[in-house]
């Protein structure tokens, strides 16, 4: 029962983050250069007003460096990147949960093999319990399911989310080198 809710826990939390990571890295191929262009302008609250439009982490990022355009570079540096931080710590939450699930499943299974084995050598011969192996072997079985299973989704979220980092710290550095250029 404790291996099921934990696959049942796996699923939602895969499905959960999944959604979120595509929701986060949503963006349209123009957002940027709409952005140099209005930055460029001096246009700021329309600059903002299409990041708020946008609403997804790299839109987030850069309208927090908008924000405090007029601050010297490192400011605004500072600030994305710490901006930065937090969408990835949004994004993050919850998967530890999955590492967890990965590593815990089977050891849960193996302890209910060893346990059914110690109750049942203390009632029965030993050929009797040879017979018993394959069903104490049961919740080795599943415990190895929902830990490969819950590992699997753990590294796919991960992959997932280096893209969704990778993908602000391009954006991040395309603003500061906007902000940077001679006017």
């Amino acid at each position: 029962a404790i291996l099921f809710v934990m696959s049942i826990i796996a699923i939602y939390l895969f499905v959960e983050r999944t959604s979120a990571i595509n929701r986060a890295s949503k963006v349209d191929s123009n957002f940027m250069n709409t952005i140099k262009m209005l930055v460029s302008e001096g246009k700021l609250k329309q600059a903002k007003s299409v990041c708020q439009q946008e609403d997804t982490a790299v839109a987030r990022l850069i309208s927090k460096g908008i924000d405090k355009i007029g601050k010297p570079l490192n400011d605004i540096s500072s600030s994305i990147e710490n901006s930065g931080k937090l969408e990835v710590f949004a994004l993050e939450s919850g998967i530890s949960r999955l590492a967890m699930i990965s590593g815990v499943g089977p050891m849960l299974g193996f302890l209910g093999t060893v346990v059914g084995m110690v109750i049942a050598g203390g009632q029965v011969e030993i050929q009797d319990l040879s017979g018993g192996i394959s069903t104490a072997m049961t919740t080795t079985v599943a415990g190895l399911i929902v830990g490969i299973m819950a590992y699997i989704f753990y590294n796919l979220l991960v992959v997932r989310i280096n893209k969704v980092v990778n993908q602000l710290e391009v954006s991040a550095t395309e603003f500061l080198d906007l902000l940077s250029e001679p006017a």
